[in-house]
């Protein structure tokens, strides 16, 4: 529920760009530093976040994350000029970053080994969950709300916080390992620097792959390349959303059968092989099933991401670890709005070849990464260990 209204607030400006340009009287392309400041500093969320959860506990953490990224979301409708509004969405980036990792390990932690796979599927279903609710608003309230009452709206996650106080435990992992000794976050980042870095070109790679195929695809390629009306680009994102929330649960629950590489191996494959038609072809109905693959494709092979992630990291600093793995690739791909309208203003405004190359590209290299990599798949979530690259299991 975090992860789909982080979701939600994040994707708010993917359907407000042109608007929010004009009110400010920018370009497009100035717009999109929005979205890199805010993919960019989602590392310093997840650093600070994760270790206050690795010291406090996962669960009053996920609630204070929770109110900050909704009340800098319900800030930006308030922004009176574009300095104040990149201000704001950084801030709603720190915040948002903290959001993944002590999500995702408060989740491991509690559910039983055997469910990993599927859970972890749901929890990143979230994702493309908030994605259509925000989409839902951009079709139905759009032209009522405003670009700015989008983001007021952006501040319901804020109610989630009473849920989790009541009917959320902490994790039981957690309570296991604050009764062991302290251990210094980075001299087990040092001692793990190989499997840092692995994580770090994976997320990286992760990273460009949803954003390289959703930032720029409604209002850009639907919108401004194709000339779709508003009801066509809100009707396709309805579409592959609902492809991407079953990708997700389909690929987690059949990595806890093949394993983990394995599922995101089969998940990549199928993006290319819908690639084509997805960035190149021509009619509504024909990009809406394409669209749809896509997704389940995409989304599949991030389905797997919380629980592989989880899995790898050494216990100790779970609630640092995959978040902040997992954001620093993030930055490396926070330039990946302005990079792809660049390449498509070098082809003509061509948005279909840049949504193609990059897509193609992180497909190919996650092919890769992961016949290679490691893999811990049904570790104790209590145990403490610190597995490098090459002790796949």
């Amino acid at each position: 529920m975090s992860w789909t209204l982080d979701a939600f607030d994040f994707f708010i400006l993917i359907f407000t760009f042109n608007d929010v340009a004009k009110t400010f009287g920018v370009s497009i392309k100035s717009i999109t530093l929005a979205i890199t400041l805010t993919l960019a500093t989602r590392a310093v969320g997840a650093f600070i976040f994760g270790r206050l959860a690795d010291k406090y506990g996962r669960k009053p953490i996920l609630m204070l994350v929770v109110l900050l990224y909704s009340l800098f979301e319900a800030l930006s409708g308030f922004a009176w000029s574009f300095t104040s509004f990149l201000v704001i969405r950084t801030l709603f980036g720190i915040a948002m970053g903290g959001e993944w990792g002590v999500g995702s390990s408060l989740a491991m932690e509690t559910i039983p080994d055997r469910w990993r796979g599927w859970v972890s599927g749901l929890l990143q279903a979230g994702y493309p969950c908030g994605y259509f609710l925000a989409t839902l608003l951009f079709g139905f309230a759009y032209q009522d709300l405003g670009w700015r009452g989008m983001f007021f709206v952006g501040a319901v996650p804020a109610v989630l916080v009473f849920f989790i106080n009541f009917a959320i435990e902490e994790s039981p992992a957690f309570e296991q390992l604050k009764a062991g000794p302290r251990v210094s976050a980075w001299q087990i980042l040092r001692k793990n620097g190989k499997l840092v870095l692995y994580g770090v070109l994976i997320m990286a790679a992760f990273n460009f792959f949803s954003h390289g195929t959703q930032d720029i695809y409604p209002r850009l390629f639907l919108g401004e390349q194709l000339h779709f009306t508003h009801a066509q680009i809100t009707n396709i994102s309805l579409v592959y959303n609902v492809g991407a929330m079953v990708g997700g649960i389909l690929f987690g629950f059949l990595s806890q059968k093949i394993g983990r590489r394995y599922a995101i191996i089969g998940a990549c494959v199928l993006a290319l092989i819908v690639m084509v038609p997805w960035s190149h072809a021509g009619t509504p109905i024909e990009i809406a099933i394409a669209a749809f693959f896509m997704q389940v494709a995409v989304q599949g092979a991030w389905g797997v991401v919380p629980v592989h992630l989880n899995e790898l990291s050494p216990s100790e600093i779970r609630g640092t670890f995959p978040g902040f793995i997992y954001q620093l690739g993030n930055f490396v791909a926070s330039i990946n709005a302005p990079l792809q309208v660049s390449i498509a203003m070098n082809h003509g405004g061509n948005y279909g070849y840049a949504l193609m190359l990059v897509a193609g590209a992180c497909s190919v290299a996650l092919i890769i990464l992961m016949a290679f990599g490691p893999e811990a798949r049904n570790v104790s979530m209590a145990h403490r260990t610190t597995l490098e690259p090459g002790a796949a299991e």
